[in-house]
């Protein structure tokens, strides 16, 4: 785990996450359980457990009694459009009220990124 400052629980249910989004934990496939998700990152338990949890209240895990938990149906999509909302709010609104401060137009700011793009 990384020392980013937010709580290892909030970590775990970030690392199941990604987990989900680049398709190595498929819908309605089985998670790691919380001792194996502990035992791997060297954390209690109940932490791993508590992430897992958070996932589980948001809907993007489901819990069959005595088995385990799996991935919800929908999962994926779900966190790709809660990303992608985030990644606007933290990036793109910011990026355009910077341009509106330089008098950029959003078709000069396009311009830019395909620009960049194209010399990557």
């Amino acid at each position: 785990m990384n020392d980013d400052g937010r709580p290892l629980f909030q970590q775990i249910a970030e690392l199941v996450e990604n987990s989900i989004i680049d398709g190595s934990l498929p819908e309605n496939g089985q998670v790691p359980s919380t001792n194996e998700l502990a035992a791997f990152h060297r954390i209690n338990p109940a932490t791993a457990a508590k992430g897992l949890g958070q996932l589980v209240a948001e809907g993007i895990l489901y819990k069959k009694r005595g088995i385990g938990m799996f991935v919800t149906e929908g999962a994926r999509d779900a966190l790709r459009f809660r990303r992608r909302e985030h990644f606007a709010r933290q990036y793109i609104e910011p990026l355009i009220a910077e341009a509106d401060k330089l008098g950029m137009s959003i078709a000069e700011l396009k311009s830019m990124l395909d620009n960049r793009e194209e010399s990557r």
